[in-house]
């Protein structure tokens, strides 16, 4: 059975989108890009995420996706960037969910993405450019935001199955509380 998966790699000014369809272990490139938000003023946040949600929302009527698989927004050292990082994520989500044929939505860290396409969790964003511009058989490799959507779509493609078994299975949990020292979650 053939799924069409769409990757989202959510920010505040640019928000990464990739679509790929899989049939069996068969990935196939179908679409990628990014949904800009420079059009609104730089303090104007309610217009950037209606922008975001609009795009998002063009996308899945574009594309038509069964699935979609977000980025975890992780805790750095500034909370007010993962706030707004949060926000644009929040509007990412509500954009696939309010469409009339909204997928089913998954999440992953940028760790299991890494790991999914250049086999550790540590790799560089050139290095995953060129694994899924060779992943996806591409001509050349994508940008930034819109591979690490790809990336999202493809760590969908090969966990997503082997992921949703687990979860019926066990109870997975959300960590409740952190604690930032010196740059690091503990």
């Amino acid at each position: 059975m053939s799924r069409r998966i769409l990757g989202i790699d959510p920010g505040l000014q640019t928000t990464g989108f990739g679509v790929v369809e899989t049939d069996g272990p068969r990935l196939r490139y179908l679409a990628s890009g990014t949904i800009r938000t420079k059009e609104a003023a730089q303090g104007d946040l309610p217009n950037r995420l209606r922008l975001i949600f609009e795009g998002v929302r063009e996308v899945v009527a574009r594309y038509e996706p069964t699935d979609a698989s977000v980025e975890i927004v992780f805790v750095n050292v500034n909370p007010q960037s993962t706030l707004l990082l949060g926000q644009a994520r929040g509007a990412a989500i509500a954009g696939l969910l309010s469409s009339a044929t909204s997928p089913k939505v998954s999440e992953y860290t940028a760790l299991q993405m890494k790991k999914a396409v250049v086999g550790h969790g540590h790799a560089a964003k050139a290095q995953i450019r060129h694994m899924v511009m060779r992943l996806l058989e591409l001509p050349r490799e994508p940008h930034n935001d819109a591979a690490d959507a790809l990336g999202l779509a493809i760590c969908h493609a090969h966990a997503g199955h082997a992921m949703a078994q687990m979860a019926r299975m066990t109870d997975l949990s959300r960590r409740t509380h952190a604690q930032i020292k010196g740059g690091r979650v503990y």
